[in-house]
């Protein structure tokens, strides 16, 4: 067997880089496997509490918007949800619970209040109802939903 030269040894290192650079072999396929995270990681159950509460399906509904504050407990959209779930299902102890979250983060808006004066309604608090129901008239630019409640109210 015969020595290797250096001329040998720098014409199979050249060899190796060479063949190193080529992309043969290479799987260029696209991994679409791993799904980007949301940037609100709540809106998932966000909708689907939507979904279902337009569904009437109250319980389902709640269990969405009740995931929804756990993941993001600044969602006033899903704290609204999950009182509104809880008035429906009859729990207004948790509907009690739920308004207040909603008035920590996001205030006395007119819409809140609308909410709670309905709530109100529900249980049969006919001045508590009328109280809040005001409020969120005198607050709001089109106030057709609260004028739509008072006339529940005055029904009763």
């Amino acid at each position: 067997m015969g020595k290797l030269t250096s001329t040998g040894i720098a014409a199979i290192c050249a060899a190796l880089m060479v063949g190193g650079c080529t992309t043969q072999g290479v799987d260029k396929t696209a991994t679409t496997a791993i799904t980007p995270v949301p940037a609100d990681v709540s809106a998932a159950d966000l909708s689907a509490g939507k979904a279902q509460f337009r569904e009437a399906n109250y319980g389902l509904a709640e269990r969405h918007f009740r995931k929804a504050v756990e993941l993001r407990a600044d969602n006033s959209e899903a704290w609204m949800g999950l009182a509104a779930s809880y008035d429906q299902l009859g729990r207004f102890d948790f509907a009690d619970r739920a308004y207040d979250q909603l008035l920590k983060v996001a205030g006395r808006r007119p819409e809140v209040l609308n909410n709670m004066g309905y709530s109100q309604l529900l249980r049969g608090n006919r001045k508590k109802a009328r109280q809040l129901l005001n409020e969120a008239r005198n607050g709001m630019a089109d106030p057709a939903v609260v004028d739509a409640n008072l006339a529940l109210l005055a029904k009763e």
